[in-house]
């Protein structure tokens, strides 16, 4: 072709080539629908989070879905997960947003993005970073300029990163969201939400569809003009009024549910959360036949690995089990269950079902008993856990002032009165956030539990060493979202005298059992009983394949396990519901290679401190039943959002 003819055919050319420019994603206000691309357009989506799933997953889990039917994916952004100290930032490996998106992208899904700055999410304070804390009187959530300072500086590093993910600009996020369900906060505080709106357009521009999310309650604090307003409910609630009620703030355009619960999240002490198929398919196929675009939370749960879960509080404190499979369509294991051929038929009568089978379940593998051996206790690995040495005061500091964001403080007092009768040991005003684990010249005493058990009766001599190994089990995430500090926000007493001189250690746990185990402890100090916080582990070949599996401590009480450096989160098996942690198999190292397996049980170990590996959950198990609380179905929904 003679390059003239070529020069001339090239405007034309490109325009059969899909344009950046040409691309968009609309409200179309007078037929109460979406455009995309000047096409009428409605999304079946479902939520995943990437924070929750290994990376290595991340592809599996995301074509399950598409495959499943749904057209685009909604997911949360964690502010604490990506700046863990102020202008520190972090998106490496599991954290890396833009693969996540690129993986999405791949899976031919569009993306609903739910950057914060709160999230809920069940997930520790709500995705705010507990550096926030360090300034003990800040207003989270509102107008404080010591809060919006925070939030513009993370902000003008996280949407710069979205900005060439929008659609428009030849990516996959159609829309996003402000904020997080703000209605359901006690501060209205709407100039809050202006700054927030006016802070996305600068960055993003105007071409974007901004929206807003909350529950039918939250609407009237929730909303704000210029912001898309969609509503939340599950399958037990009354669609048609709430979606009436979604009108007076939204009267034209299309009907969105961006959060339709397909299971709910569970609690330690309660029985694991389920929501039956019938329900779930019923309240979609409804929705779908009135045009709504609908998000599924959750399509796939996932994991609340190493100490990242959150809290609810409603008269007592409600720490958030590890597992977040949430009764959802995929297992936490990334597994199709029935709700999920339910649901994707339904769908099917909708729209297209990308053609091909779903992958079956992922191989499983079962292994053990292992018996596990004593590393030492807590206290003895002192010097490796605080090199630093420990911090002075006269009376205890929380994790926040002394700059320790999760798991455990050891606090460390002597007696300075004898006390021969059984004497009170006790944190006035439910000072303890949230357990400890108290033990006198280094024998294990008991336990002092957030709004749970206040007392403990104490003797001991004149200069006897006091050790309170305080545990953070998760920042609130929801609702009220007070500032929830950690540790010993009072001094205790014994009796009425009250505790002063104080040596606090922050633990770096995770850095000795990952760096520094296996460390030789003279024959001397090895405790003699295999009370309170104590470290066991073994090391173990894989002689045949690796598949997922499931880790049962039957007999053992509650602590933190980590296989090969990685931290799996809490168990609690003396209380349940979960009995088991999930295991990838990606964590695990092939034939040929031993695995490590850390324990910090911090109150029983049992006669044969044995484990096992599963091959399938156990989630509903709650063994002692003087924790359960009731809840009528209404007051969970109030309870938490997401």
């Amino acid at each position: 072709m003679p390059p003239c003819l070529l020069s001339l055919l090239l405007p034309f050319l490109t325009l059969l080539l899909p344009q950046a420019d040409t691309r968009s994603f609309v409200v179309d206000r007078d037929h109460n629908r979406f455009l995309l691309d000047g096409v009428p357009f409605r999304y079946v989506s479902g939520s995943l989070h990437y924070f929750r799933v290994p990376r290595v997953l991340w592809a599996d889990r995301l074509f399950k879905m598409r495959m499943s039917g749904l057209n685009a994916i909604q997911f949360y952004v964690p502010w604490n997960y990506h700046e863990p100290e102020p202008g520190v930032y972090n998106f490496n490996g599991s954290r890396d947003l833009t693969a996540f998106l690129n993986e999405a992208n791949k899976a031919n899904l569009l993306v609903i993005l739910r950057p914060g700055p709160y999230i809920c999410a069940e997930w520790e304070m709500g995705g705010l970073p507990s550096w926030l804390l360090r300034k003990p009187k800040i207003h989270l959530r509102t107008s404080d300029p010591d809060f919006l300072a925070a939030v513009d500086s993370w902000f003008h590093v996280l949407l710069p990163k979205i900005y060439p993910w929008l659609y428009h600009n030849g990516g996959n996020i159609i829309s996003i969201q402000v904020e997080n369900e703000y209605g359901s906060y006690k501060a209205c505080d709407f100039s809050y939400m202006r700054h927030l709106a006016g802070l996305f357009r600068t960055i993003l521009g105007d071409k974007i569809l901004l929206f807003t999310t909350d529950g039918p309650e939250g609407l009237k604090c929730g909303t704000l003009q210029g912001l898309y307003t969609t509503v939340d409910f599950g399958p037990a609630d009354n669609m048609t009024k709430i979606f009436n009620q979604l009108r007076k703030y939204e009267p034209h355009g299309p009907l969105v549910n961006s959060e339709y619960y397909t299971g709910w999240l569970d609690y330690w002490g309660q029985n694991h959360s389920t929501r039956s198929i019938p329900a779930v398919t019923k309240g979609l196929e409804n929705m779908l036949k009135l045009g709504a675009s609908v998000n599924m939370y959750m399509f796939h749960g996932g994991t609340n690995f190493g100490y990242w879960n959150g809290a609810d509080e409603k008269g007592y404190f409600l720490p958030i089990t590890t597992s977040y499979d949430y009764d959802a369509p995929l297992s936490e294991a990334g597994d199709p269950t029935p709700k999920l051929f339910a649901l994707r038929n339904v769908i099917s009568k909708f729209q297209e079902i990308p053609l091909g089978p779903l992958p079956p379940p992922s191989p499983k593998m079962m292994l053990g008993p292992l018996t596990l051996h004593l590393d030492g206790s807590l206290l003895a690995f002192l010097d490796f856990l605080c090199p630093q040495g420990p911090i002075r005061s006269i009376l205890p500091m929380t994790f926040e002032a002394v700059k320790q964001d999760h798991g455990f403080v050891l606090y460390r007092t002597h007696l300075v009165n004898t006390f021969t009768e059984p004497t009170s040991f006790w944190v006035p005003n439910d000072g303890l956030h949230d357990r400890a684990y108290v033990m006198v010249n280094g024998v294990f005493q008991g336990v002092l539990e957030r709004n749970m058990k206040h007392r403990l009766f104490l003797t001991g001599k004149m200069g006897d060493k006091l050790d309170v190994l305080v545990e953070n089990m998760g920042r609130l995430s929801f609702g009220s979202n007070s500032s929830d500090f950690k540790g010993l926000l009072e001094p205790p007493l014994m009796g009425h005298v009250v505790l002063t001189q104080w040596l606090i250690f922050p633990l770096k746990i995770d850095s000795l059992v990952k760096w520094w185990f296996p460390i030789q402890l003279p024959k001397r100090s090895q405790p003699s009983t295999s009370s309170g916080p104590t470290f066991y582990s073994a090391s173990f070949p894989i002689l045949g394949s690796v598949g997922d599996t499931f880790l049962y401590l039957p007999g053992w009480s509650k602590g933190q396990v980590w296989i090969n450096g990685f931290n799996l989160g809490r168990y609690w098996t003396k209380r349940g519901p979960q009995q088991t942690l999930y295991v990838p198999r990606p964590l695990l190292f092939p034939r040929g290679t031993f695995n490590k397996i850390t324990v910090l049980e911090l109150e029983n170990v049992p006669p044969r401190p044995q484990i096992q590996f599963l091959d399938k959950p156990i989630l509903n198990s709650t063994l002692y039943r003087t924790y359960l609380y009731s809840f009528s179905a209404g007051e969970q929904m109030e309870l938490s959002g997401h």
